[in-house]
């Protein structure tokens, strides 16, 4: 008879199978893209936010609203604009004449998860009151903190092309973001099922929650436990070391950048069923990680393009 495996694994094998199972239906609902669906649940596995630069229209708020169906999770969307306050995100303390007391109304940042659209369009005080949201998970207002929902992530968007009116996000607001990534044009067959297929906002309404919030804490508990060997370790140090002395880069990536992508690489590893972190998952995420944490020496020059260079002179021992 055959020894049974321990509870802890069957979950972890039932778990395996649901996030397969959700990874698919995002797929089924943002077409041509499953590396990008990918990276956006190792962003949300790994405990990190997710910022995504690209053309209106290309499915960045259908990435945000299937996410959250798919994950049965609490969804608030925030326009971001000119005028937008912090207390419009965060919320307000109201003065109650019967109660003689302040209630506090919370904002739209106490949910699961948050897409921030055009971010870039508020002006630097309300970016920053994402800051301690995105950090530390809780919110601090009027002298008292208060938790956010666990799990809590962000899905920010900006459009790097029209940028008038907008407001760039400082590095420290950048480095808050676990990954930026593009959606860019869907080739021509998906393209195809967009245009003769279902309106993507009914088939999101259809959606069934496949994984609930102490799935996704479960799997972020199972993301901590895949294995990074001492090479794999000392591969991400040379990366990061690379970095700072790389042709072209001005400022390098930070000792929290390294943990970021050896974060990253385990949700990765654990994404495509193992769990030990190989440099084939490194090097997928590296990019996606690092790009936006670099600053080049050019201010015309592509920090995508330094960090693939980047990752190309630094070999696999």
């Amino acid at each position: 008879m055959l020894a049974q495996p321990p509870a802890h694994e069957m979950l972890t094998d039932a778990l395996h199978a649901a996030l397969k199972s959700a990874q698919q239906q995002v797929n089924s609902l943002v077409l041509g893209k499953p590396q990008e669906v990918r990276l956006a649940f190792v962003a949300l596995l790994s405990g990190g936010h997710i910022l995504i630069e690209d053309l209106p229209g290309l499915g960045k708020t259908t990435l945000a609203h299937a996410l959250a169906a798919t994950l049965g999770l609490g969804f608030q969307r925030v326009q971001f604009t000119s005028d937008l306050l912090p207390a419009d995100v965060l919320g307000v303390s109201v003065y109650d004449a019967q109660s003689r007391q302040f209630q506090f109304h919370p904002g739209p940042v106490f949910t699961h998860v948050l897409l921030a659209d055009e971010i870039n369009r508020a002006p630097p005080r309300t970016q920053s009151a994402l800051l301690e949201a995105m950090a530390e998970h809780q919110v601090t207002l009027d002298g008292m903190t208060r938790p956010l929902p666990d799990p809590f992530f962000v899905i920010a968007t900006q459009n790097p092309v029209d940028l008038s009116g907008t407001y760039p996000l400082p590095d420290s607001q950048l480095d808050r973001f676990l990954l930026r990534l593009t959606l860019g044009y869907p080739n021509a067959e998906s393209e195809r099922a967009l245009l003769a297929g279902d309106d993507r906002r009914e088939l999101i309404a259809r959606a069934e929650p496949l994984l609930s919030s102490d799935d996704v804490l479960a799997l972020r508990a199972a993301v901590n436990q895949v294995h990074a060997s001492a090479a794999l370790v000392d591969y991400v140090q040379a990366l990061m070391a690379r970095s700072r002395q790389h042709p072209g880069v001005r400022v390098g990536l930070s000792p929290r950048a390294g943990i970021a992508l050896l974060r990253a690489a385990r949700a990765y590893a654990l994404l495509l069923g193992r769990r030990h972190v190989l440099p084939e998952d490194v090097q997928a995420l590296f990019s996606a990680v690092a790009a936006h944490r670099l600053v080049a020496e050019a201010e015309a020059s592509s920090t995508a393009a330094l960090a693939k260079s980047i990752l190309h002179a630094v070999a696999v021992d």
